[in-house]
């Protein structure tokens, strides 16, 4: 043995441990939820509640830091959920530090502003009753999956109670034309699997959601303009009728682009339309 070989199996076996310890799980690596769609609708929806209250504040910023550190908090608690006969340190610390974060920014948004303490109570069921549904393997229900996306959408209502201090009707309007626009996703997305490819459910969902818009435009909760913006998914939808083959086939990125280009352009759409008091 040369000199230099045990110098380059110590190296080897430096690096062989560095790049094991690179990739094991420690429990201070962040943990970020891969649910990119969600995201979209997170912001896209708090947007619209900004948009509605006209001007954008420090209860705005910290209504947004909450309902964000609020999503990522359940990511690693229903992966501990999902992984129930084992405790997971990760999964604990991160799920305990968002929701720390999340519930000590609630508290002092709702001793400025009480009335939210409506949506806290919503958003708080929503999650246990996705973490029961976890818990039972259910959670890729219509139902649950509906449930979600309007749970998701109440960060409307909270960018606008957060900046203005006050709640008005028209708000279960712009929470309700969020939600139904991007519930539209779980039909589509649906399409792709050859379990789940009728057509039917899509159909019956989009025309009772047009339906719903229709009301609420009747009723004055959504104006013309914003009632407008959802036949930005009735046009997607007519696309992915008429490319149903591409769109089954094609890749997740494609996707995730068509659903990300119709989200900012039902927002701009909402902008126009909310920008002006139109809610007061």
């Amino acid at each position: 043995m040369t000199p230099s070989q045990p110098n380059s199996i110590q190296e080897n076996s430096a690096s062989q441990s560095q790049s094991l310890f690179s990739h094991a799980p420690v429990w201070y690596r962040p943990t970020f939820s891969p649910e990119h769609g969600v995201y979209v609708v997170l912001f896209v929806s708090f947007l619209t509640g900004a948009a509605a209250a006209q001007q954008w504040t420090l209860a705005t910023t910290l209504a947004l830091i909450c309902a964000f550190a609020g999503f990522q908090a359940e990511h690693p608690l229903v992966l501990q959920i999902k992984q129930r006969r084992s405790w997971k340190p990760r999964f604990l610390v991160w799920g305990g530090i968002y929701t720390g974060i999340a519930l000590s920014l609630a508290v002092y948004l709702y001793l400025q502003t009480p009335v939210l303490v409506w949506l806290y109570l919503g958003a708080i069921a929503a999650f246990a009753i996705d973490a029961i549904s976890v818990f039972y393997r259910q959670q890729k229900s219509v139902m649950n999956e509906l449930l979600t996306f309007a749970a998701v959408c109440l960060a409307a209502s909270f960018a606008y109670i957060a900046t203005t201090g006050t709640w008005v009707v028209s708000l279960l309007g712009l929470w309700l034309l969020n939600t139904l626009f991007f519930s539209s996703a779980i039909f589509t997305v649906k399409l792709r699997k050859p379990k789940t490819a009728s057509l039917v459910p899509g159909v019956i969902y989009h025309a009772i959601a047009s339906v719903i818009v229709g009301v609420l435009w009747y009723i004055g909760w959504l104006t013309p303009i914003a009632a407008i913006a959802f036949g930005i998914v009735l046009l997607k939808f007519g696309l992915i009728l008429v490319r149903r083959e591409w769109y089954r086939t094609t890749r997740i990125q494609n996707v995730a682009m068509l659903e990300t280009v119709s989200a900012l352009l039902f927002f701009v759409i909402v902008a126009i339309a909310l920008l002006p008091a139109h809610l007061s």
